[in-house]
C-alpha cells in the first residue's frame, strides 16, 4: 500500500465481512494489532486500558507504536514523541524491546506455519499466508482465518486483524479494514465493488505526491482511476506507475505468496539527542552500529559484499556513500573499516543528526565462498567476533564488545523495524 493510512471497517456492509462467500479466496494477511505496544502490556498486565506509546523516548524520538487508547487521542506511528506527548501526556511512553518483539514474532509465525508452510513474512508484525492447501485439513480460508486469530489469542494473549481475498493486494486491504482485531472477507466476485470506492491511497505505490498528482485530476478513488483514460494516468504518473496502477484499480494482482523471503539488506542507525561535531563521538557511534549489524549478519547466516555509511546532517540533508567488498563479510571488523573509510573521506563540515550502517548484497554464509588474504592468520577477526556472540548470548550484551564501547551507555538507535 502507499503510506500508512485509516480505511473505513467494513463492518457496515453485508458482502463484506467474516461471513462472506469464501470460494476463490485461497489469500489471508494477517495483520497484529498495535503489536509493539500489545506485547508491552501482555508483560505489564497493570498497563492494560491505559494508553501505551512505544518508541523514542528522547527529544527527537519517534513513535513505533500506539495502543488503541493512544490512538484515540490522534497518536499514530512515525509521529515525533514530543508531538505524541502534546496530544496524550498521561500515556505510558516506553522505549522499545526488540528482542522481545522478535521472539513473539516468531511465536506467532510459527502459528501460521502450523497451518500452511506458504507463509510470507512482512515484517514482525505481518504475513501473507496461501491455505489453498490447508483447506482439507482445516476447512475454508474463513475458517482457517478464524482458527488463528483464536490461536494467537489463546497462545499468545495477543490479537490479530485478518483479510481473506482471492489477491494479496485485495487481503490486504482486508486487514486494514478489519483493523482491530477483525476479520474481513472480500468475495472474489466482488472485488471491484470493494476497491472502487476506496480513495486512491489505498493503492500499493500511491504516496503524497502521487496521490495529490491524481487528485488534481480529479481522481480521488479507486473506480476514478479505474475509468480514466490510460494516457491521462501515463502523464500524471509515467509509464511504469500507470500501468501497475491501472492493474491493482482492475483487481489484478497475479504475485504468488513467496515463503522464501530473504533480507536484502541488514543495517542500523542513531538519531543523536543533539546535533555532534565530535568525530570520535561519531567514530564510536559508528563503531558500536558495525557491532550491531556484524551480530545481526552471523545470526542470520548471511554474508554481504556492499557496506554503506548514511549521514544526516542537521538541515536534513542526508549523504549515502557505500563501498562493494572483494570478498563477502559478516564481521564487524570489516565493517567498520569500511565505514570508517567511507565517512573520512566525505569528511562532512556541519554537525551530524543521524548516522546509520549498513551491509546489502547479502547471501548464505555457508553457501559463499571466503577467500584469505596473504599472510592473514587462518583464525582472526570472525572467529573472535564469534566466540563474543556465544559470551553474550550467556551473559548479556554489558559484558563483552569492543574495548572503546566498554563502559558506556549503548547509543540510541533506530534499527528500521517494520510497521507495527
Amino acid at each position: 500500500m502507499g503510506r500508512s493510512q485509516s480505511l473505513p471497517r467494513g463492518g457496515g456492509d453485508p458482502r463484506f465481512g467474516p461471513d462472506a462467500d469464501d470460494t476463490g479466496c485461497p489469500i489471508l494477511h494477517v495483520d497484529m494489532d498495535a503489536f509493539y505496544a500489545s506485547v508491552e502490556v501482555r508483560y505489564r498486565p497493570e498497563l492494560r486500558g491505559r494508553p501505551v506509546v512505544v518508541g523514542g523516548v528522547g527529544p527527537r524520538g519517534v513513535v513505533s507504536s500506539a495502543s488503541y487508547e493512544a490512538r484515540r487521542y490522534g497518536v499514530r506511528s512515525a509521529m515525533p514523541t514530543s508531538r505524541a506527548r502534546a496530544l496524550c501526556p498521561h500515556a505510558v511512553y516506553l522505549p522499545p524491546d526488540f528482542p522481545r518483539y522478535t521472539a513473539a514474532s516468531r511465536a506467532v509465525m510459527q502459528i501460521f506455519r502450523d497451518v500452511t508452510p506458504l507463509v510470507e513474512p512482512l515484517s514482525l508484525d505481518e504475513a501473507f499466508l496461501d491455505v489453498a492447501g490447508a483447506r482439507r485439513l482445516f476447512g475454508r480460508p474463513a475458517e482457517i482465518a478464524r482458527t488463528i486469530r483464536a490461536r494467537v489469542v489463546a497462545d499468545q494473549g495477543l490479537t490479530c486483524s485478518v483479510g481473506v481475498g482471492p489477491s494479496k493486494f485485495v487481503a490486504k486491504l482486508g486487514s486494514t479494514r478489519a483493523k482491530p482485531d477483525g476479520l474481513l472477507v472480500v468475495p472474489a466476485g466482488q472485488v471491484l465493488d470493494f476497491l472502487h470506492p476506496l480513495p486512491v491511497s489505498a493503492l500499493w505505490g500511491v504516496g503524497e505526491r502521487s496521490e495529490q498528482s491524481l487528485r488534481r485530476l480529479g481522481l480521488a478513488t479507486i473506480g476514478d482511476l479505474a475509468e480514466a483514460p490510460y494516457g491521462m494516468l501515463r502523464r500524471a504518473v509515467g509509464d511504469a506507475a500507470a500501468a501497475h496502477l491501472r492493474d491493482l484499480a482492475a483487481g489484478q494482482d497475479p504475485r504468488r505468496v513467496n515463503p522464501e523471503q530473504v533480507e536484502k539488506s541488514i543495517g542500523a542507525e542513531t538519531t543523536f539527542e543533539t546535533d555532534v561535531t565530535d568525530r570520535q563521538e561519531i567514530r564510536r557511534v559508528l563503531l558500536a552500529l558495525a557491532d550491531k549489524v556484524g551480530a545481526r549478519l552471523r545470526r542470520a547466516g548471511q554474508v554481504g559484499r556492499t557496506v554503506s555509511v548514511k549521514v544526516r546532517m542537521a538541515d536534513f540533508r542526508t549523504v549515502n556513500r557505500s563501498r562493494t567488498l572483494d570478498v563477502s563479510t559478516d564481521t564487524a571488523r570489516e565493517v567498520f573499516d569500511t565505514v570508517w573509510a567511507l565517512f573520512t573521506a566525505l569528511d562532512p563540515d556541519e554537525p551530524i543528526r543521524l548516522v546509520g550502517v549498513r551491509v546489502e548484497g547479502l547471501a548464505g554464509a555457508g553457501r559463499t565462498p571466503r577467500q584469505l588474504a596473504l599472510g592473514a592468520p587462518e583464525r582472526g577477526w570472525r572467529e573472535a567476533e564469534a566466540a563474543m556472540d556465544a559470551a553474550v548470548a550467556r551473559f548479556g550484551r554489558s559484558v563483552i564488545g569492543p574495548a572503546s564501547l566498554l563502559g558506556r551507555a549503548e547509543p540510541r538507535r533506530n534499527e528500521n523495524p517494520p510497521r507495527p
